[in-house]
């Protein structure tokens, strides 16, 4: 792990990382000397399986915040209880994409991050985790060996005058600074949508069948990339705070 310096020794901060697998969420937090809280899926909690019944018993033990996705609120409840745990000083992790990669990639940033941000006061610090796709790849439940490295890149400073910018500006302009500090450190390509619509994509090109050919079902997620802050209209969409794979 190279950054350890950059996390705070005491009071609350904003850990945003790039998503990769869903072992991210064990294997940052075990690299610091810190406790760190991320939200994760309702489902995760009650998970049949002996995997999956290890998984939930770990986020039970180590406090990790309860995301329900029904109600129309569920997003922004999740989004107050992290401030409420960053306002008692603690550290909150967060995946600004809102789910994990799709293809290794990192897609666009939800504006979660930049809330966060703008309502605490508190620094977002960018982490680039790596390696450990490979180390659980998506579909699969017992990981492998292989090297995983983490980066923590210094506190983003953000312009004080986004604090009296529209909200929907000030948090489009701070979750894009945050990914392209995220991409800094991972050297991951960058896509300009995000991964949610890539995975919706993904399911309905599968769903067509060979029908329709593979070049068209690929066209959007291969044509849109280019680095936060491009000039093409942002595609508007709801954030989520954490995981909605």
């Amino acid at each position: 792990m190279t950054g350890a310096e950059n996390i705070p020794a005491s009071g609350g901060a904003i850990l945003a990382a790039n998503h990769q697998s869903v072992v991210d969420s064990v294997f940052l937090p075990l690299m610091l000397d810190r406790p760190v809280t991320f939200s994760a899926k309702a489902e995760y909690f009650t998970a049949s399986g002996p995997a999956a019944r290890l998984w939930a018993a770990y986020l039970r033990a180590t406090n990790q915040l309860r995301m329900d996705r029904d109600g129309p609120r569920a997003a922004q409840d999740t989004l107050e209880a992290a401030l409420a745990l960053l306002q008692e000083g603690k550290l909150f992790g967060i995946y600004p994409e809102g789910t994990r990669s799709p293809d290794g990639r990192l897609f666009r940033g939800r504006p979660g991050v930049g809330w966060l941000a703008l309502k605490s006061g508190l620094p977002v610090i960018p982490v680039a985790l790596s390696g450990t796709r490979q180390v659980l790849p998506p579909g699969h439940v017992v990981p492998r060996p292989g090297r995983i490295e983490v980066k923590i890149g210094q506190p983003l400073a953000i312009a004080p005058d986004l604090f009296d910018a529209p909200p929907g500006k000030a948090r489009r302009q701070i979750a894009d600074q945050v990914m392209a500090a995220i991409q800094q450190l991972s050297g991951q390509e960058y896509v300009h949508v995000f991964a949610s619509d890539r995975k919706a994509e993904l399911a309905a090109a599968d769903a067509s069948g060979p029908s329709q050919p593979a070049g068209r079902r690929l066209l959007r997620g291969r044509a849109s990339v280019r680095m936060p802050g491009a000039a093409a209209r942002p595609r508007r969409s709801r954030g989520q705070p954490g995981d909605d794979e």
